[in-house]
């Protein structure tokens, strides 16, 4: 866990250093922003595992910023604040962050929460990588899920041996579903992960192409059980690929 990049975002001078300052002690890799700009340039030129992210920033609340890395990635996110207010940390875990700690802290104490936390987005790397490989190994030959038959390299789908058409937009997002098994994708994560550019993507994009899907796959569109929506968070894949 040592060999891990944690990424501390405080604009307050004192508590950046002593928390910069403890966990570089500690033998983490440590880099540090006082903002959300200088948080993103961070961000593009590093590996970041897990960020301490201050809610009071000078150009952005933290739980925004949490809500947008959430959509983008699955990065560890601690919130550090001095708010005490129980709905600012409620808001913040449904945000997506990992964890909310507020000041004073005990620097002890954060940092068995910091590797509590690393520890499990190890644990769940390891899991999507060994479900990545399997489906990789698999992409030769044809998936399965429901009634359907998934040929991924060949670009083919059938269902009860009828071939079903996909556009382009369609299959790169049956793609991103099959690669992320078990996963809530947000509409901006998958944006993200399709390659298929449109005019003005939005959240109506993503909706569209799985409303298709689901007119083309599922056995009763209205009661979907492969595209799952998960309200105010996305959509899940619920079938089971064989």
């Amino acid at each position: 866990m040592k060999n891990k990049h944690i990424l501390v975002v405080e604009d307050e001078a004192i508590t950046l250093a002593k928390l910069v300052g403890y966990f570089q002690h500690e033998g983490y890799q440590v880099s540090q922003a006082t903002s959300q700009a200088e948080m993103n340039i961070v961000l593009a030129n590093n590996h970041i595992d897990l960020i301490m992210l201050d809610i009071n920033l000078p150009d952005e609340d933290g739980l925004m910023i949490t809500r947008t890395l959430r959509s983008q990635s699955d990065i560890g996110i601690i919130l550090v604040t001095g708010r005490t207010d129980a709905i600012d940390k409620i808001v913040g875990l449904e945000m997506g962050a990992d964890d909310y700690v507020t000041k004073p802290f005990d620097l002890r104490e954060l940092l068995v929460r910091v590797k509590n936390l690393l520890w499990r987005i190890s644990l769940v790397e390891q899991f999507n990588t060994q479900k990545t490989q399997e489906i990789s190994n698999s992409k030769s030959k044809s998936l399965h899920f429901g009634s359907c038959s998934f040929d991924v390299s060949k670009r083919k789908l059938s269902q009860n041996g009828q071939s079903i058409k996909l556009t382009k937009a369609e299959y790169e997002t049956l793609v991103a579903f099959i690669e992320h098994p078990g996963q809530i994708l947000s509409r901006e994560r998958l944006l993200n992960l399709i390659d298929h550019r449109v005019e003005a993507p939005n959240d109506r994009t993503i909706d569209v192409l799985i409303r298709r899907l689901r007119n083309k796959i599922e056995p009763d569109p209205k009661n979907p059980e492969y595209f799952i929506t998960i309200h105010g968070e996305g959509y899940l894949f619920g079938a089971e690929l064989i």
